[in-house]
């Protein structure tokens, strides 16, 4: 069982932000922003290559739900997911980072080396 999914089933607290049925909301424990929140479909998933539409199409307007519970909606956010090892996933469980609450830059996101094979 992943992190993610023991935190789901309880087995791992977490500072909730808000919850249904389908899709939790908590924050990050080494956020990178003053806000810095964890989205995730309470069922595994593994990545966003694998996530069905229909779960994307559900879990939108959560995620939307989540940015005007915190205001973030009205000042901008950062909304990222990681898929896979080259695109920095960790944790094999589908989940968005919501970040915000300043501005935020842009960092260069690849190792320069290999950065020049795609210019």
């Amino acid at each position: 069982m992943c992190i993610f999914c023991k935190i789901v089933a309880g087995e791992i607290p977490a500072n909730k932000v808000m919850e249904n049925e389908e899709f939790l909301a908590f924050h990050d424990i080494n956020p990178k922003a003053p806000i810095h929140i964890l989205i995730i479909p309470k069922h595994h998933v593994e990545n966003f290559q694998s996530t069905p539409p229909e779960l994307m199409a559900k879990m939108t307007p959560f995620i939307q739900e989540v940015a005007k519970k915190l205001e973030l909606d009205k000042t901008g956010y950062r909304l990222i997911v990681n898929n896979g090892e080259d695109g920095g996933q960790e944790v094999m469980h589908l989940h968005f980072h919501m970040l915000g609450g300043a501005k935020l830059s842009w960092p260069y996101l690849a190792i320069e080396e290999e950065a020049k094979k795609y210019m």
